[in-house]
């Protein structure tokens, strides 16, 4: 097994079996929203649906990125997710696909066409390799294996800071990331990994292109601490388990630019009340992980059940605010009724 093939199974196994690296700081709980006692609507009309990248979803879920190599269990967890997401018409973004550019036999677990033909597919690479080993022709490997109808380029200088193989060499690359967005086809997502963004960052996206920015803030899976977990000096990573900006915060102080680009939400979303509360703030997607990491290694079915489940909430959400679609709440803050940044 490769060192990256190894070091995703430890992510893996860290991720399902440690507590500690889930913060479950549930900053979205400190919303609390307009209650309409008289909605005027009937449940069974409520549509949940909307549409990403020109494709109809059954409504805003992002399965966000988890894994993919040479390896059968995570060949299994990315068909599985796959198969689910086709199945319940929701997005799926897969984990960094760095893997099968050094190892052949990670390929398979990211050929998921052929399970999910119709909806949205993300390919993935971390931009700081564009410093590094990688470069447009990469990029342009990862989404056709996927056949993939976007790119993610994912940030994350604190995972790289703490793991002990990390590469931390950031400079210079909002001008990399340009030639990306000009030269590949695809629309090209920036991320981040579970800190959060600031506005600088987004003003050097905004230069660089970017149209699609995933805020993924702090409250969920922390990788600082799943890397102290793999570190024999775990102090750092432990220090920085919660560093960064809330989701919530990160999705409000991105207000200035929601005409310049569609955000996405992730980071610490556990349910479809988490979803309602950042489409208000301002997203147009929802992005979940570790809901389904478990589920994913058992089955498809187990996938759906998880995925049926957030749909449901998310709808009865909708239907408790008096909102019969996506646009009734999208950007909607006068529905927050108490806001724990104040």
């Amino acid at each position: 097994m490769t060192q990256i093939n190894k070091r995703k199974m430890d992510h893996i196994n860290i991720v399902s079996e440690d507590a500690a690296v889930d913060r479950r700081q549930y900053y979205f709980d400190r919303m609390h929203l307009v209650h309409r006692a008289l909605p005027e609507l009937n449940l069974a009309e409520v549509d949940p649906a909307t549409k990403f990248l020109g494709k109809k979803l059954a409504f805003p879920l992002l399965i966000s990125s988890m894994t993919g190599g040479a390896d059968a269990e995570l060949e299994k967890i990315n068909r599985n997710l796959a198969i689910a997401a086709e199945a319940e018409g929701v997005a799926l973004a897969v984990g960094s696909q760095r893997v099968f550019l050094s190892d052949a036999d990670a390929r398979r677990s990211f050929e998921l066409r052929q399970h999910a033909p119709n909806t949205v597919l993300l390919a993935n690479l971390g931009a700081v390799q564009l410093n590094y080993d990688l470069g447009f022709a990469d990029c342009e490997a990862a989404v056709k294996v996927l056949d993939a109808d976007g790119l993610y380029l994912h940030l994350n200088p604190l995972q790289e800071a703490v793991q002990p193989e990390g590469d931390t060499d950031f400079s210079g690359l909002r001008n990399k990331i340009a030639i990306i967005v000009q030269t590949l086809k695809q629309p090209v997502i920036v991320k981040e990994v579970g800190a959060g963004m600031s506005l600088e960052d987004v003003e050097h996206l905004l230069a660089a292109g970017i149209k699609y920015i995933d805020v993924a803030g702090t409250g969920g899976t922390s990788w600082s601490m799943v890397e102290s977990k793999r570190s024999d000096e775990p102090e750092l990573g432990e220090l920085f388990s919660d560093w960064g900006v809330p989701t919530p915060l990160a999705l409000r102080m991105m207000k200035p630019y929601r005409s310049e680009v569609d955000l996405i939400a992730s980071g610490g979303l556990r349910n479809g009340i988490d979803m309602a509360k950042s489409i208000i703030l301002g997203a147009s997607l929802c992005g979940m992980a570790k809901p389904f990491l478990n589920p994913a290694r058992e089955s498809p079915a187990a996938v759906r059940t998880v995925i049926r489940r957030i749909r449901r909430e998310f709808t009865t959400a909708m239907f408790l605010l008096g909102a019969a679609d996506i646009g009734s709440i999208k950007g909607r803050e006068d529905l927050i009724l108490d806001e724990f940044w104040n």
